[in-house]
């Protein structure tokens, strides 16, 4: 889970490419304007379209409280052998 820093944050590059090395799967983004948020990390996941490997699922959760979102994440790895637990970023 990622607190939504401004959309505009230069450290919001670092944290996707830190995600995609780290292979995350799901990033929830909770907090003012956590749609725009989702969608730049949508965007920068993507890059030019041309790596197959660049993939994370995003979803945003206005008005959502931080523990509501944390149920979501959790019940997104119900079904998945893991034992990382969900953890909520603030850049």
């Amino acid at each position: 889970m990622l607190y939504a820093p401004p959309w505009d944050s230069p450290k919001l590059e670092a944290f996707v490419e830190q995600c995609i090395q780290d292979k995350v799967v799901l990033v929830c983004v909770v907090g003012p304007d956590c749609r725009r948020v989702e969608d730049v990390i949508d965007e920068l996941v993507v890059g030019l379209g041309d790596d197959s490997s660049r993939f994370i699922n995003t979803t945003s959760h206005p008005n959502e409280s931080i523990e509501d979102v944390r149920c979501f994440a959790d019940a997104w790895f119900l079904d998945v052998d893991t034992t990382l637990p969900v953890q909520l970023v603030t850049l």
